[in-house]
């Protein structure tokens, strides 16, 4: 997988010539960095990090980040890697609700350009479980499943806006199938701190994460292998987010 990036790297075109060309140097420094040190440190790493993990994880992370390029670098890889076609739109489906369409909507186009490209036809099948009607109490019910019960009260959120985080964040794209309740919860982690600055939604998807099971070690294995696509100041932020969430889970 990491040669495959490596070489892809390599290839990126920087007017006629490619950046191994072009910019040597910085091919080796981030190279090194990437594709040897942060994918054989052992802190790094997770058992249950697999590499179609992995892919979504650094996928979702750089959607966040808005890297278009780098989403590009990254999409054929990923998808040599093992992940499918209705993976990859499910991460892009769920990143409109946490980015939102301005956002999410190139790296939709971009996908279906490349699932052409390689003779999928379009539209991949349905993932929808829920019907329309029934969206706001079944997105309760899974924003309850991994967040807890809440009375909303002193939080700030009107009320229409938290109706609609049920009915069309959780009810809309959490409960589609395609990828696991585990997935999606990290889906979200790395959508966030792609981003950067939603550290109080950063903190509840962290505690959603430990409840379905994606522990702190696997979460620190996460971030870390994201970090050389969006940067240490939002992973190190993202840590802060997640020492505060265990502690507290701890008291």
């Amino acid at each position: 997988m990491f040669e495959e990036l490596h070489r892809k790297m390599n290839r990126f075109w920087n007017s006629d010539r490619t950046l191994e060309q072009t910019d040597p140097q910085f091919i080796r420094l981030f190279s090194e960095f990437a594709y040897d040190e942060v994918v054989h440190e052992p802190a790094a790493n997770d058992p249950r990090l697999d590499g179609p993990d992995r892919s979504i994880a650094i996928i979702a992370a750089i959607i966040g980040a808005q890297g278009m390029d780098a989403f590009d670098m990254m999409l054929p890889v990923a998808y040599g890697a093992g992940v499918s076609s209705v993976q990859l739109k499910e991460i892009i489906y769920q990143a409109t609700a946490y980015v939102g369409l301005a956002h999410a909507l190139p790296y939709l186009k971009r996908l279906n350009a490349f699932l052409e490209a390689h003779n999928v036809a379009l539209p991949l099948e349905n993932q929808t479980q829920v019907a329309d009607e029934d969206l706001a109490e079944r997105g309760a019910r899974e924003r309850q499943a991994v967040f807890g019960e809440r009375d909303g009260a002193g939080d700030g959120v009107p009320e229409h806006i938290d109706r609609w985080v049920d009915a069309y964040c959780f009810g809309a794209y959490h409960t589609r199938s395609g990828l696991s309740r585990e997935q999606r919860a990290m889906v979200a982690v790395c959508l966030l701190m792609g981003q950067g600055g939603c550290d109080a939604q950063l903190g509840e998807c962290l505690r959603g994460n430990l409840v379905v099971g994606n522990d702190g070690r696997y979460l620190v294995a996460v971030m870390s292998q994201c970090l050389p696509y969006v940067g240490f100041p939002r992973v190190l932020d993202a840590l802060a987010c997640l020492r505060g969430v265990v502690t507290e889970s701890r008291d």
